[in-house]
This record gives structure tokens, sequence and C-alpha cells, in this order.
């Protein structure tokens, strides 16, 4: 059996007691934490921010309805501001992300280091297997029902009537299963929260389209171009098997929004689609559409794709949920074969979507002492999947998404065309041809 030693993640204060049994029960009854299981919810109230899909011309969303980043800000903008900035004053975070140091590291591409000694944590190591895409929901281990209702900042559904509404201190209804937004109490940046869908349907972390649609419209939602949502597959350094997006603010762009790229296709809808050129990982880049249906329509079948074909992948919604980066690697099948030089595995740096998109979260001194574009460089290419098998893996997501091509580039029509015996011959890799278990 094939091992991996890694340090954990943290995203809530009770996620560490899940090694040590359960918490205190308290005499105001429930669990004595306050969570979000039936213990303490069914009387628990949250503010609720309903959104309003947007305005539709001749059955499709105006996105050109939609500004990213234009005056007013937006309501939504300001809530997560607003809600994770009281809880930091209550002192929920483990540390503090403003005090990391961070700098853009010189060279071409921009690439951004944060020193962040406080994600570097000592806690019991779980098993988590990083061999499987796809694996069920386990209510024993930690998920966000056991998250305490402090760290929820809101429920985020669509409008029933189809405007923006707000409202302060909305009844949980538990039978239908709200979104809600937390904060991480381990940030990467400022405001660095998590989207759980449907939270109490207990979804393992497995992308479909209304998930993805759900993501995209929060996104545009907060109408800045600064706020970007992340995704981790299993396999890809998702810590938490219960369906979540994470995101946080960065107020400069992200190399990988920076990079060259190739068309590869126009897609129904208006849906266009382009390979990464010059980027250390190799990956694809979606963007435009009549609505955010089309645009998640289309991105989340190439997810469900991978997932299917036990592809770990990363994925980056940008630029007010207009552009999406779908980033299939391989970091952790070649630190289960022993093929990652131990200097980077040193480091303890799981390149995880914010580091492929090029924010390097640090965890020693050292390491961001030494910070160079050629470092980052390095890491990130280890990430990628070869250029050979990016192709071999690209046939098969336009061989999944093939319904919806309009017109493709000849020469990737080409080269899918020739890559699809391929595809078809031999059944996808895996992560590992052993059992694979990472210690977390």
């Amino acid at each position: 059996m094939l091992r991996i030693k890694r340090v954990p993640t943290v995203v809530s204060n009770y996620q560490k007691e899940e090694a040590g049994g359960e918490a205190a029960r308290s005499s105001v009854g429930g669990c004595g934490r306050n969570c979000l299981k039936n213990c303490c919810i069914r009387e628990a109230k949250l503010p609720l921010y309903a959104f309003k899909r947007l305005d539709k011309v001749n059955g499709k969303e105006d996105l050109s309805l939609h500004q990213c980043g234009k005056p007013p800000v937006a309501f939504l903008d300001s809530l997560v501001l607003g809600e994770w900035e009281n809880r930091m004053q209550r002192g929920l975070f483990r540390y503090d992300v403003t005090a990391c140091e961070t700098k853009v590291i010189p060279g071409e591409y921009g690439f951004i280091a944060q020193l962040n000694e406080g994600r570097h944590l000592k806690k019991r190591p779980t098993e988590f297997r990083v061999d499987k895409v796809l694996q069920p929901f386990e209510e024993n281990k930690f998920n966000f029902t056991k998250v305490g209702q402090e760290e929820v900042l809101f429920q985020f559904e669509a409008s029933e009537d189809g405007e923006v509404q707000f409202f302060p201190n909305a009844p949980i209804d538990v039978d239908n299963s709200p979104s809600l937004v937390a904060i991480n109490v381990s940030p990467i940046e400022y405001g660095h929260v998590l989207l759980i869908p449907w939270i109490f349907e207990c979804l393992p972390q497995r992308i479909d389209h209304e998930s993805f649609l759900l993501a995209l419209h929060m996104a545009a939602e907060a109408g800045n171009p600064y706020f970007r949502l992340g995704y981790n597959s299993l396999g890809a350094f998702a810590t938490i098997n219960h369906l979540h997006f994470q995101a946080y603010y960065l107020a400069m762009p992200f190399p990988i929004e920076k990079a060259p790229t190739k068309k590869l296709a126009n897609l129904n809808g208006g849906v266009k689609t382009s390979k990464l050129l010059n980027y250390p990982v190799n990956g694809l880049v979606f963007e435009g559409g009549d609505s955010p249906e089309d645009l998640a329509n289309i991105v989340s079948d190439a997810c469900i794709c991978l997932q299917n074909n036990n592809i770990p992948f990363n994925v980056l919604i940008a630029d007010c949920g207009r552009q999406v980066f779908l980033l299939p690697q391989c970091y952790a099948e070649k630190q289960a074969l022993g093929e990652v030089d131990a200097d980077l595995l040193d480091t303890q740096v799981n390149p995880a979507v914010w580091e492929i998109s090029g924010h390097m979260v640090l965890k020693r001194k050292k390491d961001y002492d030494e910070a160079s574009e050629a470092n980052a460089w390095r890491l990130l290419a280890e990430v990628s999947l070869s250029e050979e098998r990016f192709e071999e893996v690209n046939a098969i997501i336009f061989e999944a998404i093939a319904s919806g091509v309009k017109d493709i580039n000849a020469q990737h029509l080409e080269e899918v065309a020739a890559l699809n015996s391929n595809a078809h011959s031999a059944p996808a890799k895996t992560a590992c041809s052993q059992e694979c278990v990472v210690l977390q």
C-alpha cells in the first residue's frame, strides 16, 4: 500500500475535535457546540441572501446586464466581507492572515508568494485515499454539518420572486437543505470562505450541473474581479469529502489569468474553449456563454467526464463567473509513486487550485526567502500532466461534450480524432496502479 504523509488543512474549529471524541455537552441542550446537526439546528436562524437569476432575453439569461466590478458595489460582496470581518473580530480564525507576508516574485509571470506558517499544524493523521476521485460520503468523518453555527456567514439561495432579497434572521429550512457560506478558519487570504451546496444532503466532493451553476452565480453576484472561486477534487488535494467550493479575495491578477491561450472550439451557448500556453500546468479555459447555465453545463460536463474516468482535477472560476480554468493534475500520483524530489516534498506545499493558479502558499520561511520564478515553475511542472497524457484526457473531454461543438480548430479536430482511438482502446489511467492512501 502506497502512503503519502502530509499536513492537514483544518477548515473548522470543530474539526480538531474529531480525533479526540465528542465535545463536552452543555447544560443549554444539544451537543454543546451549537452545530448544524439535528441536535442543535431546529430552532436556529441565519442570514439569508436570495440571489436573482439574471434577466432573460429570448429565454437566455443576459450576462451583459451584469457587469463585473461596476459600481455600485454588489451587496453580496459587502455581505461576505462584513460577515467575515465580524468573525475575525470574534477571534474565530486560527491566525491573522492579514499579518502574513506576501510578495510578487520577480519574473515574467508574477507568481505570488505568501508565508503562511499558521497552516503548518500538527494533528493525528487520518487516512484519505488519493487514488479514487469519487468516494462515498462518510458521516462518521468530519463534514460540514459538524461546524459551529458561528462559523456560518449566511444562507445562499435563488430568490423565489426573481429579485435579490436579504433576510438578516431567517429560519433554516433543514428539509429543503439550504446552501451555506462559511468561513475557512485557516484562511489563505482575506475573505476566505467556503460555499457548501445543499449542506444537509451530505453530497460527496463531486461536481454536477446544479452545484457548478450555484458557484457561477456566487461569482457573478459578488461582482468583484478579485473574488475567485476554486474547487479541488479528491486526489487533487481536497481535504474533506463533502461537496464544497472555496473562495477568497486577492487584489491582483493570478498568473494563470495572464497566460496566453490557443482557441480550440466554439461550443453551443456561445462558450469558447482554449488551451493554456506557456504555463507550467496544462489546462483548458472555458469562457463566455449566453448565460451562466450554458457555461455551467459545458464545464460540469467536462468535470463529470474527469470524475467518471478517475482523473483528479482543479477548477478556478474567475472574471465574475465568466471564465473557468479546468486543470487535470497528477501530483498526488507522483508522490505515491516516489517520483517527486525530496526537496519539493520537504516544502509540504500541496499544489491545489490556488497554488496552480500562481498563488504559492509557503509554510517555511526558508522557502519564502528563496522564492523564485524558477522554483515556482519547477513545483507546478510536477503537477501537470505530460503533453501526451493531457491530449489523451483532452480527447476524452471533447468526446463527452461533442454534442455541443459548433466549430472546432481544424488541427485540434485531427488531434482529437487520432487520440480517440487510444481513449477507446484502454481504460483511463487511475492515480496509482496500487492502492494509494494519503495520511493527512
